[in-house]
């Protein structure tokens, strides 16, 4: 369907005429009532009554004005957006808590030092829904943990960063062994929703230890706080997060070998907005290694 026919059908039925209408789109009236014939063939319906010189839509053409009028603003606007090259572009990103207290905000000054017409809306959420919204469309490109599973060929996936699990506990028992500690305090536990929990709950298993807990959440900042309040030890991922000064805290390592936490952020292959996906990455992984020279 010409779009040109719509707007000069729109114009009948704006002035009544076919002639009056025909002199405002400076095109023929025989050129514009074969415009009108031709969008009744291919919509099957009789659009206008032709009475003396005016011509009144029927109510099948007072619904085609209706939604051409638009139908039309939207094809000027995707016109504009298409061909001008100032217009502003929307990027949609999922993160978990994590990298959006650590290093996400320093990657968006990057990301949006490079690109002043970028609107990035941020949603936060668990790993696996994003990974859902992404599939969906919902985001554009998503900051999560990688799976347990093989994430499908329609999706790229960048690594930024791996977080090994460490065992944090107040410095007053840090020469204590940290199988011993796991098997005889407190356990504070990361959120078996999130895929850190998981990696935590899979050591624990592999490790044949059967811990004392006491809490479960899912916010790493909080469970900092809580083994400086002596609550208990806990087992999460070593991540880059902004603790509250004045923590006391030490950090064990593992006696067994265990696979880390690898942080990476993920897009749709096909995706239109691989080049923002593409610069964020870089963006990212400067902001990473930023915080790490700075800690």
């Amino acid at each position: 369907m010409d779009t040109n026919f719509l707007a000069n059908f729109i114009a009948i039925v704006e002035t009544g005429s076919i002639a009056e209408a025909a002199r405002r789109v400076d095109i023929s009236p025989t050129a514009l009532a074969q415009q009108v014939k031709a969008l009744e063939k291919e919509l099957g319906v009789t659009l206008t009554v032709r009475a003396g010189r005016s011509a009144a839509p029927t109510a099948a053409g007072h619904r085609l004005a209706l939604h051409a009028k638009s139908l039309l603003r939207d094809m000027s606007q995707l016109r504009e957006t298409v061909l001008s090259p100032q217009q502003n572009s929307e990027f949609r990103l999922g993160t978990i808590n994590t990298p959006l207290q650590a290093f996400i905000p320093d990657a968006l000054s990057l990301l949006t030092q490079r690109n002043r017409r970028l609107n990035v809306f941020i949603k936060a959420g668990h790993a696996g829904q994003l990974l859902e919204d992404l599939k969906q469309g919902e985001v554009d490109a998503a900051i999560i943990p990688h799976p347990q599973f093989e994430l499908p060929k329609s999706l790229v996936w960048h690594e930024l960063c791996t977080e090994p699990l460490v065992l944090l506990t107040p410095p007053r028992l840090s020469s204590l062994e940290p199988h011993e500690l796991l098997s005889t305090q407190p356990f504070i536990r990361y959120d078996r929703r999130h895929w850190g929990g998981r990696l935590a709950e899979r050591y624990l298993r592999e490790a044949g230890l059967v811990p004392h807990e006491r809490f479960e959440l899912s916010s790493l900042v909080t469970i900092a706080i809580m083994v400086d309040r002596g609550l208990g030890v806990a087992l999460i991922p070593d991540a880059m997060l902004p603790l509250p000064p004045g923590l006391k805290l030490a950090k064990l390592q593992l006696p067994m070998p265990f696979e880390a936490r690898r942080i990476g952020i993920v897009w749709r292959r096909s995706s239109p907005l691989s080049d923002i996906a593409n610069e964020l990455t870089e963006c990212t992984i400067k902001a990473v290694s930023a915080l790490r020279q700075r800690s």
